[in-house]
């Protein structure tokens, strides 16, 4: 998949459907952001919620992998579509 930010947003949102099909992780990333599933409905479509989500599983090789492997993903592509998302430029924590 070519990544432009329409794409992103598709992979994004695929990532989101990954997380809610996930029953172990699903109360994780909700107790880890304190989203809950009212949010998360209404603001699927908001970069702010698919950024969330793909921050999310950027914390762990073995979700990225998972998610990647499922759709056939290349592994960057989760790094590289939460950059372009609106508002996804990179930030530096120092």
């Amino acid at each position: 998949m070519q990544l432009t930010p329409e794409t992103a947003e598709i992979l994004a949102l695929r990532a989101l459907a990954w997380l809610l099909a996930n029953d172990d992780l699903l109360p994780v990333f909700m107790g880890s952001t304190g989203v809950d599933a009212e949010t998360l409905r209404e603001g699927a479509g908001t970069p702010e919620v698919q950024r969330s989500v793909l921050d999310f599983i950027l914390l762990d090789d073995a979700w990225v992998i998972g998610f990647c492997d499922m759709h056939e993903f290349d592994y960057a592509s989760v790094h590289t579509a939460r950059q372009l998302l609106a508002g996804g430029e990179e930030y530096h924590w120092t």
